[in-house]
């Protein structure tokens, strides 16, 4: 009988990098404080190099999350520093500015570093979410006039999402996305590893088994 509650109530405790990336002012680090702090001001300095962020979630009785967002400076971008800073991490957000194309251009080019610096143990790509941020504001009509569903596809995006971090718009409805696709990738690649000693998150646990629920679509 004691055992069985031991079991069954002791969460288990999991720690995963996600790397926050982007152009320089789309939003990155106004997004990571609504979503941590929940609070927004106009008034944030540039990130230079990186800075860090915790969230934690009680995401079931069984199941305690804790994320560790990287908030990676935009004028990184595609560096030699970016490797370092990709290392280990498990899921990423690309942010871009609706009211800048420019920075809707460079998302590619994020994508593609991103595949390139920090794969999954398998070799496929950690889960990404677009995240098409200040739709609060004059869009450039990028969101809308593209298929962005089909722009996700192609590019290997998990899910998409416009944002607003000024008005709380999608902030945790995408953060939830990643991490329910990180569960699903981590359930999926701990059953294929299970012969090996092969590991996909950095865990505070070593249960790393759990029950992945399926991404929200784009």
């Amino acid at each position: 009988m004691s055992n069985a509650n031991q079991t069954t109530s002791k969460p288990r405790d999991h720690l995963y990098k996600i790397l926050v990336i982007g152009d320089l002012g789309t939003g990155k680090t106004s997004i990571i404080k609504r979503y941590v702090h929940r609070f927004f001001t106009q008034h944030y300095r540039a990130t230079i190099g990186v800075d860090f962020a915790l969230k934690v979630l009680n995401w079931d009785e069984n199941t305690l999350i804790r994320l560790q967002l990287w908030d990676i400076a935009g004028q990184e971008r595609y560096g030699n520093m970016t490797r370092v800073y990709y290392k280990e991490a498990v899921g990423a957000f690309i942010v871009f500015d609706v009211t800048r194309k420019n920075t809707f251009d460079s998302v590619t080019n994020w994508k593609t570093d991103l595949d390139s610096k920090v794969q999954l143990p398998d070799g496929s790509p950690i889960p990404c979410v677009l995240l098409a941020n200040k739709c609060d504001q004059l869009k450039e009509s990028l969101a809308n006039n593209k298929n962005m569903e089909e722009y996700c596809q192609e590019n290997g995006f998990a899910a998409w999402f416009e944002t607003s971090a000024r008005d709380n718009i999608n902030i945790d409805e995408a953060a939830r996305a990643l991490v329910e696709k990180i569960l699903e990738q981590d359930a999926l690649l701990n059953s294929e590893a299970k012969k090996g000693s092969g590991q996909f998150s950095v865990t505070l646990d070593s249960n790393d088994q759990k029950n992945g629920r399926k991404s929200c679509a784009c």
